[in-house]
């Protein structure tokens, strides 16, 4: 199992671009597999990681994610070339749905048949990124064109799904999913045999699963899911994130993050390790002085 850092979750890896790139090369002098950045309100994800991919030469960078209804997913595949010339064959893309909160009520946009949207957006965007052609006649999106970046190497297409249908969906068009607040016990009977039997129907190879979890190496238990209960109490009320807490029994956040000593962080990776997730996306959370640059280390150590 590969394990990589999430960049922009806390103050700790930083906001500005030049604290991210900071801790994108630290990751790599570290050997991590991966780099992770969300597309929220701040700087843009998949332009920041092109940056940061002219200034390392090794650690993959990938969005986890970037919301597809701002962007035409013309527009997103051609960004994406870019990034992947820029990263030399270094970027993954993830996308999502995001939530009806921010397309509706933020950006004024419709989020009805959000299912029909990122199945059309991907028989759009998935072509695309493989430079082939696209004609496409959907409901939502008519496209027909092109785009030649000669340089752009593979990029690995993975979708942010929860639901059924969009895990269907991430398992039989794109590389795999990435997620976010989904509990251990949810990725092994839920998350992960749902995108294999989707891979598995459609002839395409075993997914890649990448799995985002808060994490944090504290003696103190206690305080630390107290901290991260509250610091990361949004996400327990979001639909989408509040039904996957749900399948898991999960009150919050806390309840699903991986928090304690050594021995309790290794058999939580250990059991990621043995579902069969691919990809260990860590958040760590600094719920006191000096757990970010212990966890840190303590992740160097697990790295295979």
């Amino acid at each position: 199992m590969r394990i990589g850092l999430m960049a922009g979750a806390t103050a700790a890896t930083g906001d500005s671009l030049d604290s991210i790139s900071a801790f994108a090369k630290m990751a790599e002098a570290k050997k991590f597999n991966t780099v992770w950045l969300a597309n929220i309100f701040g700087l843009d994800a998949i332009t920041t990681l092109s940056i940061i991919g002219r200034e390392t030469s090794e650690i993959e960078l990938g969005t986890a994610v970037t919301p597809s209804y701002p962007r035409h997913p013309s527009a997103m595949a051609q960004q994406a070339l870019t990034a992947s010339v820029a990263c030399n064959g270094r970027f993954s893309l993830g996308v999502g749905l995001s939530h009806k909160l921010v397309i509706e009520d933020f950006l004024g946009m419709s989020y009805e048949k959000p299912a029909r949207h990122m199945r059309e957006y991907l028989e759009v965007l998935s072509p695309l990124l493989k430079g082939e052609a696209v004609s496409f006649d959907g409901q939502q999106y008519s496209t027909h064109l092109a785009l030649d970046v000669p340089e752009a190497k593979h990029i690995p297409l993975l979708i942010a799904a929860l639901g059924p249908t969009m895990l269907k969906l991430a398992g039989s068009i794109a590389d795999g999913t990435t997620t976010w607040m989904v509990g251990t016990q949810t990725l092994e009977s839920y998350i992960i045999p749902t995108m294999k039997a989707a891979a598995l129907a459609a002839n395409r190879p075993a997914p890649r699963i990448v799995a985002g979890l808060p994490i944090a190496l504290t003696d103190d238990v206690v305080f630390a899911k107290e901290k991260i209960a509250k610091d990361l109490e949004i996400y327990g009320m979001m639909p989408s994130y509040r039904a996957m807490l749900d399948k898991e029994n999960a009150a919050g956040p806390a309840d699903i993050a991986l928090v304690g000593d050594r021995n309790s962080l290794k058999d939580g990776i250990a059991r990621l390790r043995d579902i069969g997730v691919t990809d260990f996306n860590a958040a760590i959370i600094p719920v006191a002085e000096g757990v970010f640059e212990d966890t840190v280390e303590f992740l160097q150590s697990e790295l295979a």
